[in-house]
């Protein structure tokens, strides 16, 4: 997987993209699965990581790179902009022989960059989902992108970490059963059948 983690990170955030679309100035503030984050809150986020994420890429470990960003007043285009820079980051020559510094997630030595990337990677598959489940949309990916993103979401460590505040993702929820990416959000903390 982590051969092919630029490409199908790539998948994941052309997705996104997509849905973000067909997001109306009237859905901005509609809710979302992410505790306390409206449409537009998500997209800032989403759109703050990308540009964190891609200065990383560069070996720019400063944390002001990931202060939350304005989408200034077209925020699906200020999206569309934030995630081809990040998809032309991870696609420059020799990404993947790089160490990537993520003062947001932990201080001290850079990550391999396969690593960091799927730490985007798999945010943007569940930030997809969560988007979805917001504009009362449908999201799907390919099966070979989904066992991929199984794959990562049953390595991210669980315990107290994920009661922290600001934790990355809530507990596990139970999951009933379903597709394989509602098994993929129920393990990273999001109810399959939100917003129940």
């Amino acid at each position: 997987m982590l051969m092919n983690v630029v490409a199908l990170d790539a998948q994941a955030v052309r997705t996104s993209v997509e849905l973000a679309a067909g997001v109306q100035p009237a859905d901005l503030s509609r809710p979302t699965p992410c505790l306390g984050w409206t449409v537009y809150g998500l997209l800032a986020h989403m759109a703050t990581q990308h540009y964190g994420f891609a200065a990383a890429s560069r070996g720019d470990g400063d944390l002001a790179q990931w202060k939350l960003r304005s989408l200034g007043s077209d925020p699906v285009a200020s999206y569309r902009a934030s995630a081809e820079h990040v998809m032309t980051a991870f696609a420059a020559d020799g990404v993947l022989e790089r160490r990537f510094p993520l003062p947001e997630f932990a201080s001290g030595s850079p990550f391999p960059a396969a690593q960091a990337i799927s730490f985007h990677f798999i945010d943007y598959v569940v930030h997809s989902w969560d988007l979805a489940k917001a504009l009362g949309a449908e999201v799907e990916f390919p099966p070979d992108l989904l066992d991929a993103a199984l794959a990562v979401a049953r390595a991210v460590p669980g315990g107290e970490a994920r009661l922290a505040p600001g934790a990355a993702f809530a507990p596990a929820f139970p999951w009933p059963g379903g597709s394989p990416l509602d098994e993929i959000v129920a393990i990273l903390g999001r109810s399959p059948s939100w917003p129940r």
